[in-house]
């Protein structure tokens, strides 16, 4: 691959990862409610769906994907329904104070990673655009696993560093939370984003 056409991918990877989406309201919550550290099992999750994701479609499974209507709109509302579950989760979920002990204890990094990882395996938004994507920057005269390691490291790397600013942000929002009430809304609020990418993904059509 050309230095100007990853510069290119570069750029179009920054811009894709700032955009508000699912992953940004994890790494948001899990940096709101358990500091930047706890977050990155969470953050490296997400990096696990993206690398499936992006495995899946480089080998040409997303094209297939994208031609199946029945396992298109499988993967979709496999997604959807997992989104809508845990945005009531975060609807109903008990608010607890920043730096109750607690709380902190009941933190699970497993859990925290596999549920992120399921959040972006099963974004078929970001399945679709990376169909369309990827493509852009591959060169089928080259060999594809050089092409792959590239795309791939690239769009990780640039997501973690994203990823961890919205974590680290939202970690800092953490002192200024004092009260219970402030807890439940953050958790509506977080349960309500979950719920809108949940039907952003719904609208999800084949190109």
């Amino acid at each position: 691959m050309s230095l100007d056409i990853w510069l290119t991918m570069l750029v179009a990877s920054i811009l894709i990862s700032i955009s508000p989406g699912a992953g940004a309201v994890v790494s948001m919550n899990y940096g709101l409610k358990y500091g930047l550290k706890r977050s990155y099992a969470a953050i490296f999750g997400l990096q696990a769906g993206l690398f499936a994701q992006t495995f899946i479609v480089v080998v040409g499974l997303g094209s297939l994907i994208m031609k199946s209507l029945l396992l298109f709109n499988i993967i979709k509302w496999i997604g959807v329904v997992y989104l809508v579950f845990l945005g009531v989760m975060k609807f109903i979920e008990k608010p607890h104070l920043p730096d109750d002990t607690q709380n902190i204890k009941r933190y699970s990094a497993s859990k925290a990673f596999i549920q992120a990882t399921l959040i972006n395996l099963t974004n078929i938004k970001a399945t679709v655009f990376l169909v369309a994507f990827i493509p852009q920057f591959l060169n089928p005269n080259a060999p594809l696993l050089g092409q792959f390691v590239i795309i791939c490291a690239t769009l990780i790397s640039v997501d973690i560093i994203v990823m961890t600013g919205y974590s680290s942000l939202a970690s800092k929002l953490k002192h200024v939370i004092k009260s219970l009430r402030a807890i439940q809304i953050q958790n509506r609020l977080t349960g309500a984003f979950l719920l809108l990418a949940a039907f952003f993904i719904s609208t999800a059509k084949r190109t």
